[in-house]
């Protein structure tokens, strides 16, 4: 049987046409992210604020643990994360066992920002389900949560690993 044609609990499921259907709720859930931007595009840029999403829903991390989730050159993580930090959005900390290790953790202007990111997310997606039955909201969050853990996203309220998976 081809890849795209599988047996699945004794019906057959159109594998392509899953896939057809994620990409159209994608583009809704882009749309909603790339609007969410918009409000905040003057104060950082997008892979600044990826840094900071990343922070807000892993906690505290090494340069080099962002550079690897980001797939970037440590020295443009650190780059990255001084400008965050010189914005006030980010703070740092050396070890005291190791002064080359250096943990970034978000301040609380940069909470405030992710947050403030996330509740337009919220809002915009909650008018979306609203136009659901409960019973379909219920399909839609289930099958979600089963995706992005699928996916191998962490489980938190930050609808912005939708847009920036690791």
């Amino acid at each position: 049987m081809s890849p795209i044609h599988q047996r699945d609990h004794g019906r057959d499921t159109d594998i392509g046409g899953h896939v057809d259907a994620v990409l159209r709720a994608s583009r809704v859930l882009v749309g909603i992210a790339a609007s969410s931007i918009a409000a905040i595009e003057d104060a950082i840029t997008v892979p600044q604020l990826r840094i900071l999403v990343l922070i807000d829903t892993r906690g505290p991390l090494g340069l080099g643990a962002v550079a690897g989730a980001l797939k970037v050159n440590p020295s443009n993580a650190s780059r990255a994360c001084d400008r965050l930090i010189r914005a006030g959005l980010l703070s740092r900390s050396v070890s005291p066992a190791d002064r080359r290790s250096i943990t970034v953790t978000l301040t609380g202007e940069g909470k405030a920002l992710v947050d403030s990111v996330n509740d337009h997310r919220r809002a915009e997606i909650g008018n979306v389900l609203d136009k659901m039955s409960p019973r379909d909201r219920v399909r839609v969050a289930d099958a979600l949560a089963d995706f992005a853990a699928a996916a191998g996203e962490p489980s938190g309220n930050s609808f912005l690993g939708l847009f920036w998976p690791d």
